[in-house]
């Protein structure tokens, strides 16, 4: 719904129904949604924004068209920035730009996109079936104090990149320190570990907000073969754009030593 409303609030004068102020406060409400998402997402209860506070702004939204009363909550719309459906931002004409380079193979919309901070639940557990819990703690990157609101997309794909399960993002990273960018977040794999096709792979793309072109764009990736799959921590390489889903051409970021940095659990019942 946020993402519906941020497209509505940045759409051109002549294209949308709303005045300038009514789009302020469709702006707004978004903000305040991606407040509630990330609240339910985050371990902390202070500071949370709660689902009574949302409830407010039910009355603003039914009467958008003749609502003129001031804002309830101190919020700033959220910035103007091109939302991107994941693997979407790949297909665009990039400008000169020394990491930016061609057109990657999107995968088929046969699961809805998700925005950022979209993490699901943990499947229910099946007698003799494994779960996977990945926790992705951090990513080494040579410029990881440069990187706006930086998340990873989380997918898993056959050997012809056609999504097994549902795309999950990480919420934005929790911080940047030195050449590393923290994120210290759970990601449950939507399908169990035996019914996953042979030569799938779990992909994770390191996205950040670029606001000379004013949108999120994929910096590298990194992925896990089935024979990866095992209780621990773990460090992947990470490979240059376009997200190459099929595994047929890839170029490492870079001769430095830099990884994504994994801990796997298993849950078997």
């Amino acid at each position: 719904l946020a993402r519906h409303l941020q497209k509505e609030a940045q759409s051109q004068h002549n294209n949308s129904e709303f005045t300038e102020d009514q789009k302020k406060t469709i702006a707004k409400i978004a903000t305040c949604l991606e407040l509630r998402s990330a609240a339910l997402q985050s371990n902390q209860s202070q500071d949370e924004f709660k689902l009574e506070d949302l409830k407010k702004l039910e009355p603003i939204l039914k009467n958008i068209l003749t609502y003129n009363k001031e804002f309830p909550f101190d919020v700033q719309p959220v910035p103007l920035r091109k939302i991107l459906a994941p693997g979407e931002e790949e297909h665009l004409e990039f400008e000169e730009d020394d990491e930016e380079g061609g057109a990657g193979a999107g995968s088929p919309d046969s699961f809805p996109a998700r925005v950022p901070g979209t993490l699901l639940p943990r499947l229910p557990s099946e007698p003799g079936m494994t779960l996977l819990t990945i926790n992705i703690e951090k990513i080494g990157l040579k410029d990881a104090g440069q990187c706006i609101d930086p998340y990873i997309t989380v997918s898993v794909k056959d050997l012809n990149g056609i999504d097994l399960t549902p795309v999950q993002d990480t919420p934005v990273a929790l911080r940047k320190e030195d050449t590393y960018v923290h994120f210290n977040v759970d990601i449950e794999i939507q399908k169990h570990v035996e019914k996953l096709t042979k030569g799938a792979a779990i992909f994770f793309e390191f996205k950040h907000y670029k606001p000379k072109k004013r949108f999120t764009s994929t910096k590298c990736f990194a992925f896990m073969e089935m024979d990866e799959i095992k209780a621990g921590a773990i460090v992947i390489e990470l490979y240059k754009k376009p997200t190459d889903f099929k595994r047929k051409k890839l170029q490492l970021l870079t001769k430095k030593p830099l990884y994504l940095h994994l801990h796997q659990t298993l849950h078997k019942e």
